[in-house]
């Protein structure tokens, strides 16, 4: 069965408002950014049947908008506690753990784990972009999965692209 591993970094956060890091929620811009991200994703019918986001606000708020964008039900959306601030490792754990009849899996979080996570399952092929930032805000890292969700390793994952959202037509 072939896979498909979905990895979205949360949309642009507000910093305006005086809250914790968990309760932070998105900016209008980053709003904006999830919901291009689930039309894109839509539009090149890179739908998933499993997504799992951070419970933090704004993960979620990304998650759900993506998803809205996309007319995947909200109320499927998983929420793991451990990918909020999880490093690479917890993250490959996450995702070892999905249902085997999944095909295509979106994962929502945040940096550095996020960004970690690519450069592990990506290794060589991942090419920094001239402005030094492979995760940006409302990024997506897609990869082929070649094995098993409970075996992902580097070698069963091949990377294809990085898509950022603000450089999706905004129409």
């Amino acid at each position: 069965m072939r896979r498909e591993l979905l990895i979205l970094r949360h949309g642009k956060s507000d910093w305006s408002r005086p809250v914790d890091d968990f309760h932070r929620p998105l900016k209008k811009r980053g709003r904006k950014n999830a919901t291009q991200v689930g039309t894109w994703l839509a539009g090149q019918g890179l739908l998933p049947d499993y997504v799992i986001s951070s419970p933090a606000v704004r993960a979620l708020e990304t998650a759900r908008l993506t998803c809205s964008a996309m007319q995947f039900p909200l109320e499927n959306i998983r929420e793991k506690a451990v990918v909020y601030e999880a490093d690479e490792v917890q993250l490959l754990q996450v995702v070892r753990a999905v249902p085997k009849k999944v095909k295509r899996l979106l994962l929502v979080g945040h940096n550095t784990g996020m960004e970690d996570f690519v450069l592990y399952l990506g290794a060589e092929a991942v090419r920094w972009p001239e402005d030094g930032k492979l995760m940006p805000t409302a990024a997506l890292a897609r990869f082929r999965v070649t094995k098993p969700w409970a075996t992902l390793g580097a070698d069963t994952a091949e990377f294809v692209q990085i898509q950022r959202a603000r450089l999706l037509d905004a129409g």
